[in-house]
């Protein structure tokens, strides 16, 4: 028995010397080889027989058409199309060329001799691993995320026959981005083959901002004010009702912040605007929308006698004759706009209404100033400029002369915000300050003539660009008197002049901006 034991011991060690051998032979063959063993993938791709160059290009040209694949992300219902380049995916484990390289190359001898055996009769299988670029994938994620979340409707309120009724809002959802980012790391590390396929991102609900406990205390007047327009064209009063119907209902959260271009733009006929007077480099010029203005002022004086937070505001370049100096508050596209914060503990409602020519506003909230503490606003006037007049030569008829602008007196003035306790002044301070510029009157004076010599008359005249010279000229050297006599006439007739314009009369009010777009007064 012993016998037998000791014969069969030393066959094994034959065997497993024979088998060392062969492998050792195996090991300094492939020692010297950059070829990969055959039978063996990374991904879907044989790489046997290849070597590592030829094996990393041949990932390469695979993922690089892989990257042409088309993702559809969703969000709880929403989705948005996506590509592997949006996304930032890239080939990560390029590291696996080499580990193919070296399966039969690892371990002990057996473990060496194991591995090339098992080649055999079935492949080796690496997986091709991918990798997300989080920069990439945040900035995809952020910049569609106004598809991808469904902003959440809040609980409002809605003003009728002087009570207020709370409306209820809906709940939306936005992506988590951090879990988001994990849903999209697994995907293309585990699950991805390389087609296309949808991506399941990670949400979470979004509650309306607004309890029943707050938009209950939404009930007392704040600060109210109004302004006539009553003198306005048609166009402009269309304007004033169109802006300020936009803005009534509003309903401002604590810490939130309204913009009222925001609110009343785009200017144009298809958003409901007509042509109005409205100022553009110190003159008046028709444009869609003219008289807004006006609305965003009268707005302005009702919340800051509400004693919000007003963030931007700017007077007009010329003076508005619906409310006194440093009382406006112009609308100039994006150049010139009024803002203002809800900087209370709880919600305001803004109610605007037209009403026989009137526009007024009222600012409501919860009151927590004291009952005997009173708030004005008093505007002063620092300084003012005279206007001037100006004639301008047209290729009107020789001798007319028609007023085309009317004048702006510039003026320098400061708004003071007065507040008193028990019926005494207890502060006041410089709230705004304001500057107008003045505006000239301007004339145009025709020098259309038959006569070379009455056209030459009248221009020296305008050069002189005195009013008396240049009346006095138009009298003498209009059509009619060189008609009747051949010669200038003598007569003191001053010629034709346009009636008042709006402005003059206040019937439009223009707006501000002295460069860019014109200021929808």
């Amino acid at each position: 028995m012993k016998r037998l034991k000791w014969i069969h011991s030393v066959v094994c060690l034959a065997a497993i010397a024979v088998a060392a051998s062969t492998v050792t032979t195996i090991t300094k063959a492939e020692e010297h080889s950059n070829v990969i063993p055959d039978n063996i993938y990374i991904g879907d791709i044989a790489v046997g027989g290849m070597n590592v160059e030829e094996a990393a290009a041949e990932i390469e040209t695979y993922v690089a058409a892989s990257i042409d694949a088309e993702f559809t992300l969703m969000a709880d219902g929403n989705s948005v199309s996506a590509s592997a380049t949006d996304l930032g995916v890239k080939w990560g484990n390029t590291d696996v060329v080499k580990e193919a390289l070296n399966y039969t190359r690892t371990g002990n001898l057996l473990d060496r001799y194991r591995a090339k055996k098992d080649l055999e009769f079935s492949p080796k299988v690496f997986e091709l691993e991918y990798t997300v670029d989080e920069e990439d994938a945040e900035s995809f994620l952020a910049a569609n995320s106004g598809e991808l979340n469904q902003k959440a409707i809040d609980n409002g309120l809605v003003r009728e026959n002087g009570e207020f009724c709370i409306v209820k809002g809906q709940p939306g959802v936005e992506i988590d981005k951090e879990a988001s980012m994990e849903e999209l790391k697994n995907f293309f590390s585990e699950e991805w083959d390389g087609n296309d396929a949808t991506i399941y991102l990670a949400v979470k609900v979004v509650e309306p901002m607004g309890t029943a406990e707050e938009l209950e205390k939404v009930q007392d007047l704040l600060g109210s004010y109004s302004t006539d327009f009553n003198s306005s064209s048609a166009g402009r009063s269309t304007n004033v009702k169109n802006a300020t119907g936009m803005i009534n209902g509003t309903l401002l959260y604590p810490g939130e912040e309204f913009s009222v271009y925001d609110t009343i733009s785009p200017m144009t006929a298809e958003n409901g605007y007509e042509l109005a007077g409205s100022y553009e480099n110190g003159t008046t010029v028709e444009t869609y929308g003219g008289g807004v203005c006006q609305v965003s002022t009268t707005l302005y004086n009702a919340v800051i006698r509400a004693e919000l937070e007003i963030t931007e505001r700017y007077a007009h370049s010329m003076l508005v004759s619906y409310v006194k100096p440093s009382m406006d508050a112009a609308i100039a596209g994006e150049l010139k706009n009024l803002r203002f914060r809800n900087n209370l503990e709880s919600p305001v409602y803004i109610e605007g209404y037209c009403a026989d020519g009137v526009v007024y506003f009222n600012v409501y909230g919860e009151e927590t100033r004291p009952s005997n503490r009173e708030v004005s606003f008093e505007s002063e006037v620092i300084s003012q400029e005279e206007p001037t007049v100006e004639f301008v030569a047209t290729s009107d008829p020789i001798g007319t002369i028609t007023r085309t602008q009317s004048s702006h007196i510039g003026t320098t003035a400061v708004l003071w915000k007065i507040v008193k306790v028990d019926g005494e002044e207890v502060s006041r301070e410089k709230f705004n300050s304001s500057k107008y510029k003045a505006s000239p009157k301007i004339f145009s004076v025709g020098t259309a003539s038959s006569s070379a010599a009455a056209t030459a008359a009248m221009n020296q005249a305008i050069a002189t660009q005195d009013e008396e010279t240049i009346r006095a000229a138009a009298a003498a050297w209009n059509d009619a008197a060189l008609a009747t006599s051949g010669t200038p006439a003598t007569s003191d007739d001053s010629g034709s002049e346009a009636a008042q314009s709006p402005a003059d009369t206040g019937a439009v009010d223009p707006g501000a901006s002295s460069q860019g777009p014109a200021s929808a007064e």
